[in-house]
Order: C-alpha cells, then structure tokens, then sequence
C-alpha cells in the first residue's frame, strides 16, 4: 500500500504571527476580556482603548472624543452607552461649592460585573469578628476585682486666698430684631382691557361685536359667548379707533395660535391689551389745488386769454 505524502503547510503556518517588541516607556495595558468581549462593537473596544491612554482628568465627553477620534458624535454616544452598560464606564453626577451639577466620568478597566452597578445598594451587614489572637483573656466571673494602685497621702491644705472685689455684672446683651419674613412673591395681574376714547361710536361699536363673533369662521377655538363679545368689544374699538382695520384685528388674534388654549377669552383679551398698536400721528394736509380758469377766445381780436366766461380779453375790455 502507498502512503501519500502531502507537501501543503498545517493551517498555523499561515495565521497571525506577532513580531513583538517590548514596551518600557509610553504604552498602555489593555486587558483581553475587553478586546475579545463578545458583545462590543469596535468602536466600543476602540474608545475603550483610547480613554484608558489619556492622562486623569482628560475631558471624554462626546463632543471632546468627537474632535480626536475619525468618529462622529452619533457613534462616540452609542459606544459611551455600551461601555456604560457593560460596567466599564459609569457617570456620575457632582455638585459644586457654587451649584453647578457636573458629570464625573470614571472608566472600569476590569469591572466585576457584566450589568449595570446598581446605583443605590443596599448595605450589607459586617460579620461579627471573633476575638484577636493577641487579645488578652478576660477576667474569670470568681476572679476578685483587680487592685488599683494604692493612694498616696494626701496634700496639706494651703492658706486660703483673700477674696478679692466681685467684678461687675455683665449687662444683658440687647435682644436682636428678628429677621424680616419673606413675603410670597405676588401673583402677576392681568393687563388691563383698553378702552376707546370716544365710547359714544354706534358704528364702531357693532363693527368691533362682529370682529368678535367672526374668529370662530377664522379658527373654531375661538369660539366666544355674547356675554364674552360685549365685555371684549371695547378693547376692539380701541384698535378700530388707532387705525386698525377689520383685517389687521382679525389676523394680530388669531395668528400663532396655542393648540389647545384654555381660555380663549382670556387669551384674546391679553392680545388685546398687549399688542394694542399706538397712536398714528396725523398725516400732513396740503393746500386744496384749485384749477385755473379755462382759456377763452377774444370776441375782438381772436386771442386766447384765461377767463370764467367767454369775453373779451384785457386789452379789448375798456377800462
């Protein structure tokens, strides 16, 4: 039987081979769990790499990271979220002396678990430790108490000291004011309704209880009770009186509408007072143009001459 022999290299011969160098200056230990973790993404395992590179303090927000690293904001925030998820990155949130709130960013080169660290653990009772090898042995219970050591003689009395003037009685210290109490602050007032100068305008009056009654055919929202129109009706006549028309009025309380407004009365009566238009200043009248007087024949001499009525001309006319 003839035995065949293949010339082909085994499958090792043609993967990875490592040309090693070693590190003694400016390099970074990466554990392998994190590079081989089944369930990070590159970019994840890259931005991992990297964090553990930079010095403590570096800024790692994803606007910072997004100006070192080929990545865009989108991918550095999804990457943050898996570290964050698989314990190797947590966020914490500080309080500064003056009130600000930041956010404390610490990186887990090798975290113990898999999930996210419960942010609010339980305390867990310390076990009982039993006595110290060295600890001396207490006191049997038939044991006598231990004696302490023996008193000494005691000191001669010396001679007692003259008493001396009493000082003066400190005054009372004078009660301080109490601190004046806050007062709540004050709810804000509506703007008042404007009102006409002139009140006494029929015309103008029903004109502004039709502006009214109209903008539910503008915007069904506004749909307002009579009681509502006579009550609103003299702010309206306060635009119509500035010049305002009946177009301008109904556009400046309908426009920008909130989707579902609470109180359309009240939001037209707040429109109505604060977007109340000034005063015109009256236009400049000029001086009535009055036409000249038509050219007439002369009944004399035949000339043109400017008169009322047909004639005769200046110099034809006897003086």
């Amino acid at each position: 039987m003839a035995f065949q022999h293949s010339n082909a290299h085994s499958s090792s011969a043609y993967g990875v081979q490592h040309a090693n160098v070693r590190q003694t200056r400016n390099f970074t230990v990466v554990s392998n769990d994190l590079i081989r973790h089944p369930h990070l993404s590159m970019n994840a395992r890259a931005l991992a790499s990297y964090i553990q590179s930079v010095p403590r303090g570096t800024p790692v927000g994803i606007k910072a990271l997004a100006k070192q690293l080929p990545l865009g904001e989108k991918a550095i925030g999804k990457a943050l979220g898996e570290l964050e998820a698989y314990g190797y990155l947590r966020r914490l949130q500080e309080k500064l002396p003056d009130g600000r709130i930041v956010t404390r960013t610490v990186f887990c080169n090798a975290p113990k678990a898999v999930t996210r660290p419960d942010p609010n653990p339980e305390p867990q009772p310390e076990p009982n430790p039993g006595p110290e090898p060295d600890a001396e042995p207490e006191p049997e219970p038939n044991a006598g108490p231990d004696p302490g050591p023996q008193p000494g003689p005691e000191p001669q009395p010396g001679p007692e000291p003259e008493p001396g003037p009493s000082p003066d009685p400190a005054p009372d210290p004078e009660p301080r004011p109490a601190p004046p109490q806050p007062s709540p602050p004050a709810k804000p007032q509506a703007a008042a309704l404007p009102a006409p100068r002139n009140p006494h305008n029929p015309a103008r009056r029903q004109l502004a209880e039709e502006v009214l009654a109209e903008l539910r055919r503008t915007d069904p929202r506004l749909l307002l009770g009579a009681r509502d129109v006579q009550r609103l009706a003299g702010g309206v006549e306060a635009w119509l009186e500035r010049g305002a028309t009946h177009q301008a009025v109904t556009s400046a309380l309908t426009a920008n509408l909130p989707d579902h407004p609470r109180s359309p009365p009240g939001l037209i009566a707040h429109r109505l007072a604060a977007q109340l238009p000034p005063l015109l200043p009256p236009l400049a009248r000029r001086t009535e143009f009055v036409p000249p007087d038509p050219f007439q024949t002369c009944e004399k001499c035949d000339r043109a001459f400017r008169a009322p009525t047909p004639g005769t001309c200046k110099g034809c006319t006897p003086a």
